[in-house]
């Protein structure tokens, strides 16, 4: 076979890989006096305040009017953050997100809090004629089809946050992907292993006085309170989130939608258990393997917690096996190496920047500029993704191989069909559209 040059290998058109995207023309109000977006925070914990929040406060674009939280330590650290970044003490504080998407100067409102909260606030925000930007992802599938459905009707912006999609670096690797850089793809690997983040004893113990847990809790089911179940750890309880393949996991799937052009497989097969820490109170998986078929390629996943590295002697990866050389990646660059000499290796091409920066700003610009058409992660790309990683928990938790049915939106079986819809709590239900 004719060795390919890396100049050849490099070489690629002069357009970039773009997506396309259904997300209605904006109707924009008239500018906030000072020009500014004005943003309303829910959700100020740790990924909310060190991440989100930060990032906002940096940019000229927006300006943070309202912080949201049910734990009053968490507001306190919010407000402090927007106070010291304006100079002044002007930033609102509530436990209530109501209070916020309820206000006539929010134009659009971030969400950060747990999973089993974000199609609900999220709806709840749309409903009032605000645009959104979303944690990833929604609890369910069908609460993904849910939103899609509000952002069209109500013409907002709906942005996921899924950041990687905003990191030029990226954008080479999906085109060499696809114009078949390294071949006929055979298959591809998504590989996580994760040190140790476990919940500990999950006695009930009483609720801390600066915390509101009935709000907490929200559409979630009523359960005594425990700090095990709570801060951090939520996510490997099953009431609020779905473990490593869903947090983690849309991060790192996206990349091979991105790559692949590709939206949802026809099905998916999984095993694993609480093989590495069987006497822990986590409810999801630590030890978990998937294998999705897209038809004319398939997916494996594999997570593990308790090991700090996988292949390619990386904290995270994932590789495009094809006939002529393996491209790997993570979320610090990716590189080619090849297959028999069949092309030549390409070395690491590193990430530069800060993909949640460039993915805040590509909000914000969206919002500004009118064009709607130009997010990088639109609600249609978080609900693919987030539909692939909830399919993967679904075959695990069923123990079943799942095939889905793109046109009806569901499965093949009734015991996995039971695990799309949403079943809230408390009496918290969906708002009617």
């Amino acid at each position: 076979m004719k060795l390919i040059s890396r100049r050849k290998f490099l070489q690629t058109g002069a357009v970039l890989v773009t997506v396309p995207y259904i997300i209605p023309s904006r109707v924009l109000g008239a500018d906030a006096p000072s020009n500014k977006i004005n943003i309303g925070f829910i959700g100020t914990g740790s990924h909310g305040l060190s991440w989100n929040l930060k990032r906002y406060l940096e940019l000229n674009d927006a300006k943070v009017l309202v912080v949201c939280d049910v734990d009053d330590n968490h507001l306190r650290n919010a407000k402090a953050m927007v106070d010291k970044q304006y100079m002044n003490t002007d930033c609102a504080v509530t436990k209530d997100f109501r209070k916020v998407i309820g206000r006539k100067d929010i134009d659009a409102v971030m969400i950060s809090t747990p999973d089993h909260w974000h199609t609900l606030i999220s709806l709840m925000v749309l409903r009032e004629g605000k645009d959104v930007q979303c944690e990833k992802p929604t609890l369910t599938i069908n609460e993904g089809k849910i939103l899609i459905d509000a952002v069209r009707k109500n013409k907002r912006v709906f942005q996921t946050s899924t950041e990687d999609r905003s990191i030029p670096v990226y954008h080479r690797m999906a085109e060499l992907v696809r114009n078949g850089r390294i071949g006929k793809l055979q298959r591809i690997e998504v590989v996580l292993p994760k040190l140790p983040d476990r919940p500990g004893d999950p006695t009930p113990q009483p609720v801390p006085p600066e915390l509101d847990y009935e709000m907490w809790l929200g559409p979630a089911p009523k359960r005594p309170f425990n700090k095990n179940r709570f801060h951090l750890t939520w996510r490997w309880y099953w009431d609020y989130a779905g473990g490593l393949m869903t947090d983690w996991g849309v991060h790192l799937i996206d990349y091979i939608l991105y790559g692949m052009g590709k939206t949802v497989p026809i099905s998916v097969m999984a095993i694993g258990g609480k093989y590495a820490f069987p006497d822990d109170a986590m409810e999801t998986p630590d030890t978990m393997t998937a294998v999705y078929d897209f038809k004319d390629f398939t997916m494996i996943w594999e997570h593990t917690i308790g090991i700090g590295l996988g292949n390619w002697k990386r904290p995270h990866g994932m590789s495009y096996i094809g006939e002529n050389g393996t491209l790997v990646l993570d979320r610090n660059g990716w590189e080619v190496v090849p297959e028999k000499q069949r092309i030549e290796a390409l070395p690491v091409q590193k990430n530069v920047g800060v993909g949640l920066d460039l993915h805040v700003k590509n909000f914000l610009d969206c919002l500004k500029n009118n064009t709607p058409q130009k997010l990088n992660a639109s609600i249609n790309i978080g609900r693919d993704v987030a539909l692939v990683a909830q399919m993967g928990n679904i075959a695990f938790r069923t123990g079943e191989k799942v095939n889905w049915d793109d046109t009806k939106q569901s499965f093949q079986t009734r015991t996995a069909n039971t695990l799309i819809v949403p079943v809230y709590h408390n009496g918290w239900t969906l708002p009617k559209y």
